[in-house]
Parts: structure tokens; sequence; C-alpha cells
């Protein structure tokens, strides 16, 4: 049965943590046997506010080389750049002539960035950009006409402006693009805070102990799972509620060695929290050093470079056919009668 296509973006800012890859990376590369995956590199959203030249490049080749070192595989999924091909910015200009300036002024993203960037920076400095993403994002996903198109709570309203101007395209010029269907993937488990486990882990917290990134040193990683927070009964029970810490440690040793929270329990069954850390230790530095080693293998290779090329071109001939049918379709293209 011919699988149905599903597109994703991949960010080039910041980097991944341990609970971005338990709670949705993991999923997501084991839905690469599901779906026709078609994956982007959204550089063009990268430069929405200001970013130096050098630290893009290099977050682009980062982040998609720890992607392939996580499990993206290019034999699976179609992997490429968001600039490379050009037809994501042609079709956006079509598109922006067709929208609003109250959607895009309605966009919640829109409005939180905007302030922060005020409050950060103490400026008046809102890039355009910022405001128009939403419309670049709905090209990226009409070109290819995925039937799928994984979102999260952040990001509905840009999937609903997508369907509607799917729609308004159709009524207005004729079938020209398939509306997509949003996607909530299964959720993998929530990692929280390591040293506030009231919160999610998050890269942007102040105390580099909270969280664990994946391009973390692994001797830095077992001092960051030491001094994890827990309480004082040394008791080891999954309960969020009443031990939040303790809970937090049972649910990565669970997602990593996939294995149901009761069995766990039992595993550590009249043990301390030492043996609790110092196994839960052992899982997460076993899947940083697999993912290291891969990703250091890749980074220093040609092979990133050659299967981006692979994808923006499959991508391109895609891209191209459906451009050429908005360009008949809405009569830019004059030549056509």
């Amino acid at each position: 049965m011919e699988k149905k296509r599903m597109l994703s973006g991949i960010t080039t800012t910041g980097q991944m943590t341990l609970g971005n890859y338990i709670g949705a990376m993991k999923n997501f590369v084991s839905m690469q046997d599901e779906f026709e995956m078609f994956v982007f590199v959204a550089n063009l959203h990268g430069i929405t506010t200001p970013i130096g030249k050098e630290d893009l490049r290099r977050n682009i080749k980062n982040m998609v080389t720890l992607y392939f070192a996580c499990g993206l595989d290019p034999k699976k999924s179609t992997v490429f750049v968001q600039s490379e091909v050009l037809e994501h910015t042609l079709l956006a200009w079509v598109l922006t002539c067709n929208t609003t300036l109250g959607e895009l002024q309605r966009m919640t993203q829109f409005k939180d960035k905007s302030v922060k960037m005020k409050s950060e920076n103490g400026t008046e400095f809102i890039p355009t950009g910022l405001l128009t993403y939403p419309v670049l994002m709905a090209a990226d996903i009409l070109l290819y006409d995925p039937a799928f198109v994984p979102v999260g709570k952040d990001q509905k309203q840009h999937i609903e402006l997508t369907r509607n101007l799917a729609e308004r395209m159709n009524n207005k010029f004729g079938e020209m693009f398939s509306t997509p269907e949003e996607f909530t993937p299964k959720v993998g488990s929530k990692i929280m805070d390591l040293q506030d486990p009231s919160k999610k882990m998050s890269k942007s917290a102040e105390n580099p102990k909270s969280f664990i990134a994946l391009l973390d040193d692994v001797n830095e990683v077992k001092k960051k799972i030491k001094s994890a927070v827990t309480d004082s009964e040394n008791i080891i029970k999954y309960d969020p509620e009443n031990k939040p810490g303790v809970s937090n440690l049972l649910t990565i040793y669970s997602a990593l060695k996939e294995v149901e929270m009761n069995e766990v329990e039992k595993h550590f069954e009249g043990k301390d929290y030492g043996v609790l850390k110092e196994e839960v230790s052992e899982v997460v530095v076993a899947l940083l050093t697999d993912i290291q080693t891969r990703y250091n293998q890749l980074l220093g290779s040609d092979e990133v470079d050659n299967w981006l090329n692979e994808g923006a071109e499959k991508a391109r001939k895609i891209a191209r056919k459906k451009m050429t049918k908005v360009l008949n379709l809405t009569g830019l293209n004059y030549k056509r009668k």
C-alpha cells in the first residue's frame, strides 16, 4: 500500500535536549516506516530574528547532522535545505498576495515574539519576516501536497492558516492544492527539569544543571544526574505529585529502556536513590555515546552534504511541478493560453 506523505521542518536554532529526544524525536524517527517523510531544514525561518551568517551556517549543519545521528534515515526520508528549493519563496509571495494583514496580526506567536524582542532588546525594530513567516510556512507545506503535517500546540494557528489559504486559492483560481490534515504524533514521556521537576526540561533554563543536551560531555551528564533533585524519603516509586524528582528519573529510565513503569518500579524496589541515579546515568550515557559517535562521524564527512543535495533534487522536481500549476492557474505564466 502506498504510504501517505508527511512533511516537517527542522529548526536551525538552539540545541536538542534529552527531553526533546524522548518527547518527540524518538517517535519522529519511528514514523519514517509509516509515512513518506519530507523533512526540510528551515533556514529561511531561521532569519526571521537576527543571526550572524557563521552562526546560521553552523546551526544548519549541526542540527541536520544531529537529526541524522538520532536516526533520521536518508533512505527513508527526503531531507533538504529550504533555501535550496527556490519555489518556497516564490509560492510564499503568491500566497502573501492572497493573505490579509488581519490574519497575520492575529497570530499569537507574532504578538508574543514581537513583545519579547521589545523587552529583551529595547528596540522597535520588529522584522517584517516575523509577521509574514506563517505564509512561508504555508508555502512550505502546500508545495508538496502532504496528507499530514505534525504540529504542536503553538503551531495550530499556522496549520489553520495553511488550510484556509489552500481553500481560498482553490476557490479563486481552480484546484491547485490539497488540504493537509494536522497530525498529532504519539507524544513521548514528558521529561522535567532536573533541578526543578515542576517545570518541563528546557534548553533555555538559567541553570545548566537543569537540562541535558544531546551533545553534552558525558562526564558532565553524569554529574547533572547525580545532582538531580529527589527527596528525603529514599523510597523509589512513581508518584509525580508527591515525588516529582524521583518520578522524573524513573520516566527517563522507562523511556530509554522501553520498559513499562510497573516493571521499572519492581526493578528498583528496595534500592536507594544512589542506585537509581547510577542506573539512569548508564542508560542516558549509552544513548548519548551512540548519538555523539554517529554525529562526530557525520560532521567531518561529505555524507550529510550528499544526502542534502539528493534530497533537494527530489524536492525541486515536486516543487517545480506544483509551482508551474500555480503560475498557470493564476495567470503569472503569461505564455500559457
